[in-house]
């Protein structure tokens, strides 16, 4: 049986963006849900109607796109709202995934899905989930480097994701990306790429974990 979806998650700061491109190298088409989310909220988006129905006009911003920091401020202060957003969003990211996935042919599809955790229908797409995985000082830190974020920005997104251990409980392999070069984080998944793509690899209990990266 030929390993043809897997699915990709990691908290914020982990460095799984970094991940998604190095199977992208090694040959994987790479369906990135959060660019699909940010083109359908983009000015002249398909989301957007539904959204400013939603929450109204002034969720848009001067150039017509989803306003996302007012948005991201909204989704974190009301439970409610973040559960509506979802409920447009989600369905339509969701099509263009598979339509995505389709366009792939027989080529190996990693889907990039940063709430896969939290959703089951998003877990039985898939034949193996990876994890990027890293402490949350580190993801902290990363995220304050790169976006400018304060570290109570930085806390309130983790907090709003799922634990490090629930994401460790639904994978197949684990990438701990801790003190890693770039070189070496890429070197792990080219050695999980060709430990699933052996014969048999995504229908039998795996072997041994290639080097470095743990298998759950």
């Amino acid at each position: 049986m030929r390993l043809a979806r897997i699915g990709l998650t990691g908290g914020i700061g982990s460095g799984k963006s970094t991940v998604a491109a190095a199977w992208a190298e090694a040959g994987a088409v790479v369906v990135d849900t959060d660019a699909i989310a940010r083109a359908l909220t983009a000015s002249g988006g398909a989301a957007l109607p539904r959204l400013a129905e939603v929450f109204g006009p002034t969720i848009l911003d001067a150039h017509g796109a989803l306003d996302r920091e007012r948005m991201r401020a909204l989704a974190f202060s009301d439970p409610l709202a973040r559960t509506r957003l979802e409920q447009v969003l989600h369905p339509m990211i969701g099509q263009e995934a598979q339509a995505q996935a389709a366009r792939a042919g027989e080529r190996t599809v990693v889907f990039d899905v940063p709430l896969l955790a939290e959703s089951a229908h998003w877990r039985a797409r898939v034949q193996r989930i990876v994890v990027v995985d890293c402490e949350e000082p580190t993801q902290v830190a990363r995220v304050m480097a790169r976006n400018g974020w304060s570290r109570d920005a930085v806390a309130r997104v983790i907090a709003q994701q799922a634990t490090r251990a629930r994401r460790r409980a639904i994978a197949d392999a684990v990438i701990y990306n801790e003190g890693l070069t770039l070189e070496a984080l890429r070197a792990q998944v080219r050695a999980l790429w060709a430990h699933w793509q052996q014969p048999g690899g995504a229908g039998v209990p795996d072997p041994a974990p290639p080097a470095g990266c743990e298998t759950i």
